[in-house]
C-alpha cells in the first residue's frame, strides 16, 4: 500500500516519472505574486518581493511605503526595509552566487542589498548611456547581467564582485518596433571564450550578440518569430516558444531536437528548463511540462498565480500558499516505489514491512533477491537521500540496514554518510530556516557554502552544530558570530562582552582574536579591541592591530618580545611618523633592542635625525663620530666637496667633531686626531693652491711629505714635518725614497753629507737598489757600518767576492750559507763562500 501511496504522487511524461511534493505551506500572508517583483536565489535561497510599481495594486492594510521585503523559502520574514531609491521603475533583481541582491532600476543604477536588508555602498551605474536611453529589460545569470535600452542598445555587467559595465555589440535596432521579442543570456562559464552571449529574438529569427560580434539566425533554423527563449544551465540546449504556439528545442548549431505544439499561441509567461531533460512552461492557470520528445506533455492546473525557481535537477513553484519541487522521479525510487515493481529493492522494502509484521514473506523475499542484495542496498540508501519526507527517509535507511545484515559484500559506511547527509538537509529544510535543498543541490552547492549562507543569515548556532557534526573547521562560524555579536550588543559593557566572547572563541584554537578586534575597532570599540588584542597568541596579527587602535608603546613591547626584528622596525616606523621627535626618543631609550635597530638604520639612512637622538640623549662623542663620517662622505662626493676645504663643510664637519670630542674625558684621542686632520687638510689645500695640481687632499702625512720632495718643495716639506712633529728618523727614510724616485742623485749624495743620518746609510741603499742603480748604491754600501748588512748589500748588487769579504769579517756562517745559495749559478762564488765556511767551522765559529 506504501507503494501504491506514493506512486500515487507521479506523472508519467513518455517513460519517465515526475513528482512534485509540497515542501513547505508558506508562512508570509497578504502576498500575491502577481503584483509583485519576485526574485528567488537558487539552491534553496532567499526570496525578495517589492511592490511592482506598473501595476495598480490594491494595498490591504499595509502602508503606502513601498517596502523591500526579504524571506526564506518558506515564507517567514528575514528582514524589510523602505525602497528609498529614485531613479525610476525597478526593472529587475536577482540574487548573486554569495546571495547579495541586486536591484536595477530605469536610470541604470545598481543598488545591492544583503539578506538583512542593509543596502551596502556603494551604489553603481551602467553608464551614461543607459541613464539617457533608460533600461527596458534585464536578464541575470550568476554574477552578471544584461542590460537592454529603449534605443535596442546592450550594456553587460560581468561580475558583480567587480562592477564595470561594457557596451556589447550593435544589433541595428533603429525603431521601437524592432525591439526584440525576448532575450536570454548564455553563462559565460560554459563559453570557450570566457565572453557572455546574448540571444535575442527579433524579427524573424535569433540574433546572438557577443562583446564585439552580431550574428544572425533565420530561414530554415529558425522558423518564424521567437516569443520566449529560455538556456540550459550549461548553455548546451535551448528551448525557443515560436509565434505559432511551437515549443522547439535545438542545440546550439541551431539544429531542432524536437518540436511540441501547444494549444495556445500566446508566449508563456515563464518558460524554464526542469533539469536538462524537459521544459516547463506558465501560463495564467496553467503549466505544462513537455520533453524531452513531442509525443507527450504533463498539465498541472493552478488557481494561483506561480514564480518558477530553476535548480540544477529540478523546478522549485511558488506560489501565494506553497512551495513546491517539480523534478524527475529518480531510478532508485522508481525500482522502489513503482507499482507492480518486483525489483530487488522493491522486494527488500517490501521484506521489512513483512519483517515489522513478523510474517515469514520477509525471510522469502531475501531468499529471493540475495545475489542483488548490495544492489538492493544501494537502491534504497540512494532514494532515502532524494526523500523530503523525514519518515520515508527513515524506512528506507531501516530497509538498506535491513538488507546490509544478511550482505557482507556491501560498504557499511554508506549508511552512515547518508544519515550524516540527511541529518544535515532535515535542519536546514526546517521552515524556520528554510532552506529546501534537495541532495544533488547539496552536492553542487557543498556544505563550506551552505555553512557559508548560515552565517550570512545569522544562523550561528546552527552552522556551528554542522560544522562540529561534519567535522569541519568551525572558525569561520565562531569568528562571524563573535563580529556580529560586537555590531548587536550595543547596550553591553566592554568587559561584560569581552568574557561572553572568550567563552566562544577559546572554543577554536588558534582563532584569529586580533580580526574580531579589528571589527570591535572598526565598530567604535577600542577599549573592547584593546582587551581582545591582549589574547591574540601570534604577534604578526597583534602588532599590527595595537598600531591601528593606538596601542604604540603596547605594540612596541610585544613586538620586542617577539623577537621578530621586522615587527619591531613596523612598530618603530609608525611611532616615528606619528610622535614628536623627543617624545620617539624618549621611548626607544627606554627599550635597548628598539634603540639598537633604530640607530643602526638610521646610520644607513637618517644622520641628522640619529644627531638629534645622540644629542638628546646626551652621547656627544656618538655625534662627533657621525660628523667624522660625514666629512670623509663628502669628500668622496666630487659635488659636495666643491670649493676651499678650508671654509668648505668638511673642515666645519671636522672642527665640530673635534669640540665634541674635546668636550668628553674619555676621548682624548680621537679629539687629537681630528684637530690633526683638519690642520692636514688646511696644509693640503694650499699645497694644492700653491702647486696647482689637486693631488695632496686626503693624502696621508707621509704621503704629503713625498709628494712635496717629488715636487721639488722642500719648503712646504718641511712644513709639514714640522707642524706634525715628524721624527728625524721618518723624515730621512720618505727623503731618501723621495729624491730616488726622481733620480735625483746628486741632491741624495749631498743629503746624506748633511750630517750623520740618524738612520744610517741603508736607506740610501735600498732606495739606489729599488731603483736599479747599482753605481749608487755603492757609494753607500762601503759606509755600512754592520757587516752583515754590507755583505748582504754587496750581494743584492752581485758583488760575491766583497760580499765574502764583508761576510767573514761578520764571522756568521748562517749568512754566508745564505749568500752562497745567492750565488749558487756562479761556481766561483760558491766554492769561494764554501771556503770561508770551512775556515770558519775550523775556528769554531757556528
Amino acid at each position: 500500500m506504501a507503494n501504491v501511496s506514493v506512486a500515487a504522487e507521479w506523472q508519467l511524461l513518455i517513460n519517465r516519472y515526475y513528482r512534485k511534493p509540497e515542501i513547505y505551506q508558506m508562512r508570509w500572508k497578504h502576498i500575491d505574486l502577481s503584483r509583485n517583483k519576485i526574485a528567488c536565489a537558487p539552491f534553496g535561497g532567499p526570496i525578495a518581493v517589492i511592490r511592482d510599481d506598473s501595476k495598480i495594486v490594491q494595498l490591504y492594510s499595509e502602508s503606502a511605503l513601498r517596502k523591500l521585503r526579504i524571506f526564506n523559502s518558506a515564507g517567514v520574514l528575514l528582514s524589510e526595509t523602505v525602497w528609498k531609491h529614485p531613479g525610476g521603475r525597478l526593472i529587475g533583481m536577482s540574487w548573486t552566487e554569495d546571495q547579495t541582491l541586486i536591484c536595477i532600476v530605469q536610470d541604470g543604477t545598481i543598488y545591492r542589498y544583503n539578506i538583512h536588508g542593509e543596502c551596502l555602498d556603494p551604489n553603481y551605474s551602467m553608464g551614461k548611456e543607459c541613464f539617457e536611453q533608460n533600461v527596458i529589460e534585464c536578464v541575470f545569470w550568476a554574477n552578471g547581467v544584461v542590460c537592454l535600452t529603449e534605443a535596442g542598445k546592450l550594456f553587460c555587467v560581468m561580475d558583480f564582485k567587480e562592477i564595470k559595465s561594457f557596451k556589447l555589440g550593435d544589433v541595428g535596432i533603429e525603431a521601437e518596433e524592432e525591439l526584440p521579442h525576448c532575450m536570454a543570456v548564455i553563462d559565460p562559464q560554459y563559453i570557450a571564450s570566457g565572453n557572455v552571449r546574448v540571444l535575442l529574438g527579433i524579427g524573424e529569427g535569433i540574433v546572438i550578440v557577443d562583446e564585439d560580434e552580431v550574428t544572425h539566425i533565420e530561414g530554415e533554423k529558425v522558423q518564424g518569430p521567437v516569443q520566449k527563449i529560455s538556456v540550459t544551465r550549461d548553455g548546451n540546449w535551448l528551448a525557443c516558444f515560436m509565434h505559432d504556439g511551437r515549443l522547439v528545442v535545438m542545440n546550439m548549431n541551431f539544429e531542432a531536437l524536437f518540436q511540441y505544439q501547444c494549444e495556445s499561441a500566446l508566449p508563456p509567461e515563464q518558460m524554464v528548463w526542469c533539469a536538462m531533460d524537459s521544459v516547463l512552461l506558465y501560463w495564467d492557470d496553467m503549466l505544462l511540462l513537455v520533453g524531452p520528445s513531442s509525443e507527450d506533455s504533463v498539465r498541472y492546473i493552478y488557481d494561483e498565480p506561480v514564480f518558477l525557481i530553476a535548480e540544477c535537477d529540478g523546478v522549485r513553484i511558488l506560489s501565494n500558499t506553497s512551495m513546491e519541487f517539480l523534478q524527475m522521479v529518480p531510478d532508485s525510487t522508481v525500482s522502489i516505489f513503482k507499482i507492480g515493481s518486483t525489483s530487488p529493492a522493491s522486494l527488500l522494502f517490501d521484506a521489512l514491512d513483512h519483517f515489522d509484521r513478523r510474517s515469514a514473506k520477509a525471510d522469502e523475499n531475501l531468499r529471493l533477491i540475495k545475489s542483488a542484495l548490495p544492489e538492493a542496498v544501494e537502491a534504497c540508501i540512494d532514494a532515502a537521500g532524494h526523500e523530503f519526507d523525514a519518515s520515508r527517509q527513515q524506512t528506507l535507511l531501516r530497509a538498506a540496514s535491513y538488507g546490509q545484515a544478511f550482505s557482507s559484500n556491501f560498504e557499511r559506511e554508506r549508511i552512515q554518510e547518508m544519515s550524516k547527509t540527511l541529518r544535515v538537509l532535515n535542519a536546514v529544510r526546517n521552515p524556520e530556516i528554510g532552506i529546501p535543498l534537495s541532495i544533488q543541490q547539496y552536492k553542487t552547492l557543498t556544505a563550506p557554502v551552505l555553512i557559508a549562507r548560515l552565517i550570512n543569515a545569522h544562523q550561528h548556532l546552527l552552522s556551528l552544530r554542522i560544522s562540529e557534526y561534519l567535522g569541519m573547521n568551525q572558525e569561520v562560524v565562531i569568528m562571524h558570530w563573535a563580529c556580529a555579536k560586537i555590531t548587536a550588543s550595543s547596550a553591553f559593557q566592554d568587559a561584560a562582552l569581552l568574557e561572553i566572547l572568550l567563552d566562544k572563541l577559546r572554543l577554536c584554537k588558534g582563532i584569529s582574536y586580533a580580526a574580531v578586534a579589528a571589527h570591535a575597532d572598526k565598530s567604535g570599540r577600542r577599549k573592547l579591541a584593546a582587551m581582545l588584542v591582549e589574547h591574540e597568541p601570534r604577534s604578526s596579527k597583534q602588532v599590527p592591530l595595537l598600531l591601528s587602535i593606538g596601542e604604540e608603546d603596547t605594540a612596541l613591547m610585544k613586538a620586542i618580545e617577539s623577537g621578530d626584528t621586522d615587527l619591531v622596525y613596523l612598530v618603530l616606523f609608525h611611532i616615528w611618523q606619528k610622535r614628536p621627535a623627543l617624545e620617539f626618543f624618549g621611548t626607544i631609550q627606554a627599550r635597548p633592542l628598539a634603540r639598537d635597530m633604530f640607530i643602526t638604520y638610521a646610520r644607513c639612512y637618517k644622520h641628522e635625525f640619529l644627531k638629534d637622538f645622540f644629542l638628546s640623549t646626551g652621547q656627544l662623542q656618538e655625534v662627533a663620530f657621525l660628523l667624522w663620517k660625514e666629512s670623509w662622505e663628502r669628500g668622496r662626493n666630487p659635488m659636495a666637496s666643491k670649493g676651499s676645504p678650508l671654509h668648505g663643510p668638511r673642515i666645519k664637519l671636522i672642527e665640530k667633531s673635534h669640540n665634541l670630542f674635546a668636550e668628553t674625558k674619555e676621548n682624548t684621542f680621537e679629539s687629537k686626531a681630528a684637530e690633526e686632520h683638519a690642520k692636514l687638510l688646511r696644509i693640503q689645500h694650499e699645497l694644492e693652491v700653491a702647486t696647482k695640481q689637486a693631488i695632496f687632499v686626503d693624502s696621508s702625512i707621509s704621503d704629503t711629505i713625498r709628494t712635496c720632495i717629488v715636487l721639488g718643495n722642500d719648503k712646504f716639506a718641511s712644513k709639514v714635518k714640522t707642524e706634525f712633529k715628524v721624527s728625524e728618523k721618518r723624515w730621512y727614510w720618505l727623503k731618501v725614497f723621495a729624491l730616488a724616485t726622481v733620480r735625483n742623485w746628486d741632491a741624495l749624495e749631498k743629503f746624506s753629507r748633511e750630517k750623520r743620518p740618524p738612520v744610517g746609510y741603508r736607506p740610501f741603499v735600498e732606495a739606489c737598489i729599488e731603483a736599479d742603480e747599482k753605481g749608487e748604491a755603492l757609494k753607500y754600501i762601503p759606509k755600512l757600518a754592520d757587516p752583515g748588512e754590507r755583505a748582504e748589500a754587496y750581494a743584492r748588487v752581485g758583488m760575491a767576492k766583497e760580499a765574502a769579504d764583508a761576510a767573514s769579517q761578520a764571522k756568521d756562517g748562517e749568512l754566508l750559507g745564505r749568500l752562497r745559495m745567492s750565488f749558487a749559478q756562479n761556481t766561483a762564488a760558491s766554492s769561494l763562500f764554501d771556503t770561508l765556511r770551512d775556515r770558519l767551522s775550523f775556528q769554531g765559529v757556528p
